[in-house]
């Protein structure tokens, strides 16, 4: 079950006793998490049947006390252990999963990592809860997401639009939904979202991004690229090294795809590099810019983002500016 049926049936009035929801992406845990909170209980309900414990301050008794209790004016309880990871003794509540209090519902938010479905504790939530694994969304998938949320919410989106934005902020769902719900508000009426919308409200400079970095790259423009990285060194909020060189990481990879494919046709290409099959004016630039680079160049390339990597955390570097790193780092790109 995907989580916007899940958030679909709480809507509705449909609980289930007992939730689990898990895995490394914490947007989908949380945005369940609010729609239960939001919905199960009345105002007036939440004051004596809304339970909020974190995992770290408590253990499998507190949790099973609480839920055991009877609602009072209502129809249920709401208990919710939030960072559940953090809980010592979670196993431990296999005896209740077994057994779920019918007045109570109960939300296990365990982020960030996995459950080990061979204990009995996993087997016995597989069994006797709505157990929903929370995953990381692919590169290649972050588009497609980006486009449907702005979808549900009446708006669209340009490609190149979507592919700035997805450069930009990565894989991260709740720093792109906080920029995508920021966008929505600033439109005042617009409905349909630009490069320049992002350029001006995501606070993406239209000339010194890390995009436009790498098309001076690509290009091979290397007074465009340090006048890009001076930028960069007066706005150091707005450009933090690890997001910059982590879309330089991701460039060169698009660049090595491009070279080991190069016989396939520009729309299979848009499948290997991740990108949307709207993007696929995006091609072109991404094989000009694999030509300037041998498989041999691309190689140093990486392992001098490699050492950038090391030197941004202070590792081995007698000068760990940013500025500094990416001067020397673009040294290894324009030999």
């Amino acid at each position: 079950m995907d989580y916007q049926k899940i958030i679909s049936d709480v809507k509705a009035g449909n609980f289930q006793p007992v939730y689990c929801l898990y895995g490394p992406e914490p947007f989908f845990i949380d945005k369940i998490t609010d729609a239960i909170i939001a919905h199960a209980l009345t105002p007036p309900e939440k004051a004596f049947n809304e339970i909020i414990l974190y995992g770290k301050e408590i253990d499998h008794l507190a949790v099973v006390d609480n839920a055991r209790q009877f609602p009072m004016m209502a129809n249920r309880r709401l208990v919710v252990v939030k960072e559940a990871q953090e809980m010592r003794t979670l196993s431990a509540l296999e005896s209740y999963v077994l057994s779920p209090s019918p007045q109570t519902v109960l939300v296990i938010a365990h982020k960030h990592k996995k459950l080990d479905m061979r204990t009995k504790f996993a087997k016995a939530l597989k069994k006797h809860s709505l157990l929903f694994e929370s995953k990381k969304l692919y590169d290649n998938q972050v588009p497609q997401w980006i486009s449907s949320y702005l979808r549900d919410k009446s708006f669209n989106i340009a490609p190149d639009a979507t592919y700035l934005l997805t450069e930009y902020l990565g894989a991260d769902l709740s720093r792109i939904t906080t920029e995508l719900d920021k966008l929505i508000i600033n439109l005042k009426g617009e409905k349909s979202v630009n490069k320049a919308h992002i350029q001006k409200y995501v606070g993406i400079s239209k000339e010194y991004n890390v995009f436009e970095l790498q098309n001076a790259i690509g290009k091979r423009d290397v007074k465009k690229a340090h006048r890009i990285i001076n930028y960069f060194h007066e706005n150091p909020k707005n450009n933090p090294l690890v997001l910059v060189l982590g879309n330089l990481y991701g460039y060169f990879c698009k660049l090595t795809l491009v070279k080991e494919n190069a016989n396939l046709p520009d729309q299979a290409m848009t499948s290997v590099l991740g990108l949307s099959p709207r993007a696929v004016g995006f091609v072109k630039d991404y094989k000009s810019a694999a030509g300037n680079f041998s498989m041999d160049h691309l190689e140093y390339i990486f392992k001098a983002l490699a050492e950038s990597d090391r030197k941004s955390k202070g590792v081995g570097a007698r000068n760990n500016s940013a500025k500094a790193i990416l001067q020397e780092f673009l040294s290894t790109v324009f030999s």
